[in-house]
């Protein structure tokens, strides 16, 4: 009777490794149906500028300005801001205050690769440094900022885009007079595998099936707000726009497999970040807790924290009259 139960119990061992090894290969690797170009999925408002990295051809990339602004221009002693969305999101997060930005000086959204319109480059379309890392980011925004002709900036930057924000200042702080953080992702505590483990084949799938499903449910924007019931269906859109791409899923797969091994740091420099800095943060935000907010800006050597009631992780669309105004009174303080 032991002998059957031993038996047994190694064939159940047997099959749940065989499911580990082998199931990840089961999530289909065919890139998602779409159209064949991401200027084809464009809107009026869309706007593409090609930026230089190593090993590509180039990279497209898609921003969003006022349209009144790119036909007139701004002073060129006006102040300039870049805007930086969050994880999952795209510029289009920045559409209900960029007008407002606009009024001070050259505002620009842009998007992240591989999000929104951007370019989607996969493995066989580089040859050198991965597109996806975040040394990478910081060399494809100040890249962004040369081929518009934006010298220095204010960079504005939500969840993880604040924390590209972050580390373009230390970077590059010549080039940065200020920063506004909106709930900065910096005391992330997601777990992350060494290098080897992440760059399993059976990995990348599981990141294949994690991205397909960030991509397309919109749970995340859910999260984002304090109350879902004000996203509009026209907003879900313009969330939603990457997957009018064909091969969307793929690109996004390649980010999230990098992102499985690479830590954030930043919050171990926060103490260098020299200029100033405004931090504001949704009074109910459920991704970056308000507390973790706080502690960023008391740790900062020049910081500002305003938090905006009745809003969740992105106050720049949920409420966007409370954002303005926090933002305007502390950039006609700062003189900016």
């Amino acid at each position: 009777m032991l002998r059957i139960l031993l038996r047994v119990l190694a064939g159940l061992v047997v099959l749940v490794v065989l499911a580990v090894v082998a199931g990840p290969f089961l999530i289909s690797g065919k890139p998602s149906d779409g159209l064949a170009s991401n200027a084809e999925a464009a809107s009026t408002e869309s706007r593409f500028v090609g930026i230089p990295f190593a090993g590509t051809a180039g990279l497209s990339i898609h921003y969003l300005e006022p349209p009144s602004q790119a036909l007139s221009g701004a002073p060129s002693d006006a102040t300039a801001f870049l805007l930086l969305h969050g994880f999952t999101f795209n510029a289009w997060t920045w559409q209900p205050v960029l007008d407002a930005f606009a009024a001070r000086g050259r505002a620009v959204a842009y998007d992240q690769l591989p999000y929104g319109l951007s370019a989607k480059p996969m493995r066989a379309d580089w040859d050198g440094p991965n597109p996806y890392s975040k040394d990478a980011a910081i060399t494809q925004l100040f890249a962004v900022m040369d081929a518009l002709g934006l010298e220095r900036a204010v960079l504005v930057g939500n969840s993880s885009g604040g924390t590209l924000a972050l580390e373009a200042a230390l970077t590059h702080p010549e080039r940065v007079s200020a920063l506004i953080l909106v709930a900065p992702w910096v005391y992330a505590t997601r777990p992350t595998l060494p290098e080897w483990l992440a760059s399993l084949p059976q990995m990348r799938r599981l990141s294949l099936l994690i991205a397909r499903k960030l991509g397309e449910d919109g749970a995340l924007m859910d999260l984002s707000y304090a109350d879902a019931t004000k996203i509009s269906e026209e907003r879900r859109a313009q969330f939603g726009i990457h997957a009018r791409v064909a091969g969307w899923d793929l690109a996004w797969g390649e980010l999230l497999a990098l992102s499985l091994s690479a830590p954030v740091t930043v919050s171990a420099h926060l103490a260098e970040v020299a200029m100033p800095v405004l931090l504001v943060s949704g009074e109910t935000d459920r991704l970056v807790p308000i507390e973790d907010s706080r502690r960023v800006a008391e740790t900062l050597p020049d910081a500002t924290f305003a938090v905006i009631e009745g809003c969740g992780h992105v106050p720049q669309e949920e409420c966007p009259a409370a954002f303005k105004a926090v933002v305007e009174e502390w950039l006609d303080a700062r003189g900016l």
